[in-house]
């Protein structure tokens, strides 16, 4: 088994980039979803709500990060000069974030037709992992839903398109990384693994959203698919909620390294599966 893709989204539901390497944080890989955008209430926005956020471009630059939509163009760097902060929703939880200036926000206002604001995670701020998945009492995790990094295997996704009359591409999914050389849902199985010379906890699977169903390029709901036929076989037989799985999040054991597509992957340590309708 080895790592095929490194992918990082640094401004949360915007466009992501597919890396060669990238160094292990601990909240996360380096850049991704540093930044967020918020509403007038300080609530993070997704493509939940707007679809239109997948074809906003995005690039990591010298000093700060590069946007575009194909017809306008920003840079924002890497670090506000604004010393305006707020407390910012992500979900249940709340963190201190930094406002950028206004110029700024009102071009993702502009772009996205609502009014919104970008908001970085500083340094200081953490915001924890649930306790209930934690490793450690100070594993925190980025403007991400709620764990540093998630993993999928490209045999589970050839899986699922073999039941799809139209099959999706991984982008779908927005992994950082993704696993070559594995078992259909091999990472089910998985409690620790090595990549290279970092080693990871698989805390707890992925709940997918109606994200999986917005076409990554342009920006638009493509009907049921592919939440529909992961419902047929992808809800565990406990599941009160019902929820759909597909990967597994991951917290890092030693932050630092670095990883390189190509790098060798060894399962550590295995846990038990669980059963699936």
């Amino acid at each position: 088994m080895f790592l095929s893709e490194i992918n990082v989204y640094p401004i949360k539901s915007l466009g992501g980039i597919s890396l060669k390497s990238s160094i292990v944080e601990n909240r996360g890989l380096q850049f991704d979803r540093r930044w967020m955008l918020v509403d007038e209430n300080n609530k993070f926005l997704t493509q939940r709500e707007f679809p239109k956020m997948a074809t906003v471009k995005v690039e990591i630059l010298k000093n700060g990060l590069g946007v575009s939509t194909g017809r306008k163009n920003l840079e924002i760097p890497f670090e506000t000069n604004a010393i305006e902060t707020a407390s910012v929703k992500v979900w249940s939880s709340r963190c201190r974030a930094k406002i950028y200036q206004k110029e700024i926000n009102d071009w993702f206002s502009d772009v996205l037709q609502t009014s919104c604001k970008l908001v970085l995670m500083p340094e200081e701020t953490r915001r924890k992992v649930s306790y209930f998945y934690a490793i450690r009492k100070d594993d925190a995790v980025s403007f991400a839903d709620a764990y540093p990094i998630l993993l999928i295997g490209e045999e589970s996704l050839t899986d699922l398109n073999a039941r799809l009359e139209t099959p999706v591409p991984m982008n779908r999914f927005r992994p950082n990384l993704v696993v070559s050389g594995a078992d259909a849902f091999a990472e089910d199985g998985w409690k620790q693994i090595k990549i290279g010379d970092a080693v990871f906890h698989v805390v707890k699977p992925c709940a997918r959203c109606v994200i999986t169903t917005i076409d990554q390029t342009r920006g638009e709901k493509q009907g049921v698919e592919p939440l529909k036929t992961l419902a047929n076989y992808r809800i565990p037989k406990r599941s009160v909620k019902r929820k759909i799985l597909f990967g597994q999040n991951l917290i890092a054991e030693n932050v630092g390294e670095v990883l390189n597509v190509g790098d060798k992957i060894e399962v550590v340590e295995t846990k038990n599966k669980p059963k699936f309708i």
